[in-house]
């Protein structure tokens, strides 16, 4: 693995209390509320290296294909990464599990084939940036997977959305924002968006301000745009 000297603090985000919440739910919503398939299906068909981004706990880390020679897994929280090396130790394919945050990923550009943002693109404090990393280090070609939540189509719902992102949600749930629109920060950032879908979790029952979410693929293009 290349990583690329970069100063940053080793714990770039520290939420201990939500840290600890977050291993026990993600493990509950994998389980009993259908999770691991949608992890299954955001993964599947990946090969080459990998890099992941804001790995959590490496719950997605059982489900990468053999085709896939290397995982770069990306956690700055302390607590997480430490339950995403275990995780690593039991994983079909190498998992590397390292500190580092999606705004300054600490690897040279254009190393990997695919990245993986899985229900991190939320958190992350400058989603712009972070884009424009995750692009960097892909290969002319190299697909984006994306799992997030997102801006519910609904006007109600959406409102609810942006009151929880302006009051509490964040502090609650890791620095989560429910609001922003992952698809549109996609495109923005040059990629070029492939097949997706728009799915709701849990799919019965109460709707959270995290229940939208879309999960597809996008690519960096072959060739870059003209500059202006």
């Amino acid at each position: 693995m290349q990583l690329r000297s970069r100063k940053l603090p080793r714990d770039a985000v520290h939420h201990p209390v939500f840290a600890r919440f977050y291993a026990r739910m993600s493990v509950t919503a994998d389980l009993k509320g259908g999770v691991a398939a949608y992890r299954e299906e955001l993964l599947a068909g990946l090969s080459g290296r990998v890099i992941e981004i804001g790995a959590g706990n490496g719950l997605n880390f059982a489900h990468y294909p053999g085709a896939v020679s290397e995982v770069v897994a990306l956690e700055p929280e302390r607590s997480l990464r430490q339950l995403a090396v275990r995780s690593g130790l039991h994983a079909e394919v190498p998992v590397d599990v390292v500190p580092g945050a999606a705004e300054a990923l600490p690897v040279k550009s254009e190393a990997f084939d695919g990245a993986v943002a899985s229900l991190v693109l939320c958190t992350v404090r400058d989603l712009p940036k972070a884009l424009s990393e995750i692009r960097r280090v892909l290969r002319p070609g190299g697909e984006l997977r994306f799992f997030e939540h997102g801006l519910a189509p609904g006007r109600a719902l959406a409102a609810a959305q942006r009151m929880a992102d302006r009051t509490v949600w964040p502090l609650l749930f890791g620095g989560c924002h429910t609001a922003r629109d992952p698809l549109a920060a996609i495109e923005a950032a040059g990629f070029e968006m492939g097949t997706y879908r728009r799915l709701r979790i849990p799919e019965k029952g109460m709707q959270f301000p995290s229940s939208p979410c879309v999960l597809g693929v996008a690519r960096k293009p072959f060739t870059e745009p003209p500059s202006s």
